[in-house]
């Protein structure tokens, strides 16, 4: 039996205060469905299937590159964001496992075993961290880390990620994921081609490092912190990495390191196509990686990359099996409330996806049919599935209204109360 961090008694409250009027709303929506030759319950069952990692840094109020305005309650350190992440799971039940960031959260990795597994919580994909700092760190990261000019900046940049995949395996990791914020601010500064050459040597002693049975998860960005160019900047440069490295290698694919107005859903149909689409950082964006909560600005856009995902998934796309991690921190909502909904409006889009009417769909893109082709979609998109995603919460034990769940418990006062205020500082995430 796993331990919960709010009362069983005050979700069993909330929900039964709640209850009747969904279990009506759930039976007209399968009515409706029904009519469209779509099973409601199978329907709910692929809902509460499917899982999206939390990030140990979500948990935490982030900031921008000029400000962070710490909130009531921060977590100290790794083992307070856990019960964070807890919660979160606790009122979801979406969120599962924890994607942890070395050295932001180093610890012993035994205990940090021991302290998931008290709440039933795993750990999803390891993060390095070369694009910043850490404290009595010998050599600085300052012009760049997996491309250096510096081989023992190289070297010390691969011996972290090494130490990534060791603390890895200890806690049940299977997976790596590289992001380096490498590149240069002025023309000139760096040569392209020797910088990349030097990152791919990098990779390859990290990717040799790997179990077998991991995966390494490579992340492009078109830009920040470096802004004149970047080493890992799009799509078509992950992909010659991945398929560089071998078999194991795969391309991840933040919502928020695009281009404006690039078609993501596109880039996600290529990287299924020719087998190196690895998995998701789910957040939103409104002018670059802004980091915001998944589903916040353009759900539809959400609803046509997981409208790629299910088709891959009815076709039985070979390899197919992506990673899902929400990746968002910012400063002016409580960062468990913003990772809830998140993880539902995620799972919204995949419920969307599933009544996309696919033998329609083909018939009027073979026919050319364009207008009746964008309605398929439409018609999916623009139904109410709320009542499927809170029948599936009810039904594992979550709440119905997770937020208010949430609100009711008191638990953002009553960590205020036991961890320490924190001062606000400078920028940036936790």
């Amino acid at each position: 039996m796993t331990e919960t961090i709010i009362a069983t008694a005050i979700v069993e409250r909330e929900n039964a205060a709640r209850e009747r009027a969904l279990h009506t709303d759930y039976s007209h929506l399968g009515e409706q469905l029904d009519r469209r030759g779509i099973a409601i319950d199978a329907v709910r069952d692929k809902v509460a299937a499917f899982h999206v990692a939390v990030p140990s840094w979500g948990v935490g109020t982030g900031g921008t590159r000029f400000a962070r305005f710490p909130g009531p309650g921060e977590p100290r350190d790794i083992f307070d964001k856990i019960e964070d992440c807890a919660v979160v799971n606790q009122l979801t039940r979406a969120t599962p496992t924890v994607s942890l960031h070395i050295p932001w959260d180093k610890a012993d990795p035994n205990r940090l075993r021991q302290a998931a597994s008290r709440f039933g919580l795993g750990f999803d994909a390891m993060n390095s961290n070369t694009f910043s700092d850490a404290q009595d760190q010998r050599l600085s990261y300052k012009f760049g880390s997996l491309s250096h000019a510096d081989a023992a900046v190289r070297r010390q940049a691969v011996e972290h990620n090494l130490e990534c995949i060791e603390i890895g395996r200890t806690v049940g990791s299977k997976a790596l994921t590289v992001w380096i914020g490498d590149g240069s601010n002025f023309p000139g500064q760096v040569n392209f081609a020797r910088a990349f050459e030097r990152y791919l040597d990098a990779m390859r002693e990290i990717y040799a490092g790997l179990p077998e049975d991991w995966r390494l998860f490579t992340e492009h960005k078109m830009y920040e912190p470096a802004f004149y160019s970047t080493v890992v900047q799009d799509w078509g440069t992950n992909y010659i990495i991945a398929r560089e490295l071998g078999e194991r290698a795969f391309c991840l694919v933040d919502l928020g390191h695009h281009a404006p107005n690039v078609n993501i859903e596109m880039i996600v149909s290529r990287l299924i196509q020719f087998g190196k689409l690895g998995g998701f950082h789910f957040n939103d964006s409104k002018y670059g990686d802004d980091d915001l909560d998944a589903g916040s600005v353009d759900p539809y856009r959400l609803f046509l990359v997981f409208n790629e995902l299910v088709d891959a998934e009815l076709a039985g796309a070979k390899g197919f099996d992506p990673a899902h991690m929400l990746d968002q921190s910012h400063n002016v909502t409580d960062p468990i409330e913003s990772l809830m909904l998140s993880a539902v409006e995620v799972q919204r889009a995949y419920a969307q996806a599933l009544l996309v009417d696919r033998a329609a769909l083909r018939g009027f893109q073979e026919t050319n049919d364009a207008l009746m082709a964008t309605q398929a979609l439409k018609a999916a998109f623009r139904t109410d599935v709320e009542p499927i995603l809170a029948m599936a919460r009810l039904e594992r034990g979550g709440a119905i209204d997770p937020v208010a769940a949430y609100r009711e418990s008191g638990y953002r006062a009553r960590v205020a109360a036991e961890r320490p205020a924190v001062a606000s500082g400078g920028g940036g995430i936790v």
